[in-house]
């Protein structure tokens, strides 16, 4: 029967069982995980199941690092995913959050787009290092990216988005994040996705700032392909700060909706 081991097709006899299965390929495995989920008991195999052999400590081989890395996946979604694209419009708080998580799950291609370079304030809740402040942030976040996951491909775009530039270089994307701080460019991009972009989809947010309950961030459909995360009213102002934890959980939102996008799956 045919099964998958290590992500890679493996033909085995009827009847064989996981631990048969680790003794035959890789008896120095200490983690099996079987469809996505770690397992240490013995059982039976069925066909298609998908199989992960770990031997915690190794440094894997670039071959085997990729499967490696999906292995706590539910099953079918990396093939998915992979050949997707994510635009993201501004990696501060929001919008690297949304990368990392992306790129964790195995997104193909991110665009990523930002003016901006990494200041002290933004380390409060945004996903760089000291060692990087004045770096533009599209570069900072290419490099931790390519850390966390160097099988994912990233395009940089460091300048200002415009109604006039967003069409182009979102152009290859399948869906889009509006990731912005300013309400002025939050319009800008809404409208001109909504507008000049259709049908692609549009994940927005608005409404994460403080440190209000968890749960009054939601995601919600706000229109035919625009999504909304957010409280939809506590916006930063002075006394109201952006703080990691409340602009997490929003961030994760929105790439929870992008990723069930991706899979053909309503966010809302």
């Amino acid at each position: 029967m045919n099964i998958l081991l290590n992500e890679q097709p493996a033909q085995i006899d009827a009847g064989t069982t996981l631990h048969r299965l680790r003794e035959q390929f890789k008896p120095e495995a200490d983690l099996v995980i079987l469809n996505g989920f770690p397992v240490a008991d013995d059982r039976p195999l069925e066909p298609g199941d998908q199989v992960v052999l770990i031997r915690r400590g190794e440094q894997p081989s670039p071959e085997e690092l990729e499967a490696l890395m999906v292995s706590r996946h539910t099953p079918g979604v990396h093939r998915r995913v992979k050949s997707g694209t994510v635009a993201i419009a501004g990696v501060g708080g929001l919008g690297s959050a949304i990368a990392v998580a992306l790129a964790r799950v195995g997104v193909g291609h991110l665009v990523v787009a930002d003016f901006d370079v990494v200041e002290p304030s933004n380390l409060n809740r945004q996903q760089y290092f000291v060692d990087q402040i004045g770096l533009p942030k599209v570069e900072a976040l290419r490099e931790n990216l390519a850390r966390i996951n160097p099988y994912v491909k990233v395009s940089a775009f460091h300048g200002r988005l415009t109604a006039e530039n967003i069409p182009a270089l979102f152009a290859e994307a399948d869906v889009i994040v509006e990731a912005f701080d300013a309400a002025n460019q939050k319009a800008m991009l809404t409208e001109t996705v909504l507008t000049r972009m259709r049908p692609k989809p549009l994940v927005a947010a608005s409404g994460l700032a403080g440190f209000a309950p968890s749960n009054t961030v939601v995601t919600r459909r706000a229109a035919a392909n625009f999504y909304l995360v957010g409280d939809g009213e506590t916006a930063a102002r002075p006394g109201e700060g952006l703080m990691a934890p409340r602009v997490g959980i929003a961030a994760h939102h929105q790439a929870n909706a992008v990723l069930r996008l991706l899979l053909g799956e309503e966010p809302a």
